[in-house]
């Protein structure tokens, strides 16, 4: 069962970012655009207000790139310290503990991204598909180089 298990880590961690990472880029899309319902009861986000907005917009933009796998390690460290940075600052002076300030998300967020900077993209992350590709160039260069040099 381990055996199992282990092998097919790779999706699963796949399958977390992908749906963490739509997740997270759905919440900046519905303040900076008003889709799905909106920013808090409705509405957009003021372009340029501190820090709606720009947390916003690291949802998005860092919720699209992890949810692609491009660059997932520097986009899941950036959005996991943008959720510290709300859940310190907007929830945590409410009450102590996530369910008694509001602040569950921010706080699940901010780790579960945090774990991607630790994982990696896991599968099916288009860091792969350009780092195979690049090394594949690589191959035919050196063998271009070979066959001169022969």
């Amino acid at each position: 069962m381990n055996a199992h298990l282990a092998r097919n880590q790779p999706y699963a961690v796949a399958l977390f970012r992908m749906v963490t990472g739509l997740l997270f880029a759905s919440h900046g899309a519905a303040s900076l655009f008003g889709v799905l319902g909106g920013a808090r009861g409705g509405g957009t986000v003021a372009v340029g207000t501190w820090p709606g907005w720009y947390a916003a917009a690291i949802q998005l933009v860092a919720g699209a790139l992890i949810l692609l796998g491009l660059g997932t390690r520097a986009a899941a460290f950036v959005a996991s310290g943008s959720m510290a940075y709300a859940y310190f600052t907007v929830h945590q002076p409410g009450a102590l503990w996530p369910l008694q300030n509001g602040g569950e998300a921010s706080a699940m967020f901010c780790w579960a991204f945090l774990l991607l900077v630790f994982t990696g993209p896991g599968a099916f992350a288009v860091d792969s598909l350009l780092a195979s590709r690049a090394c594949g160039r690589r191959s035919d260069g050196d063998r271009s180089q070979e066959a001169v040099a022969a």
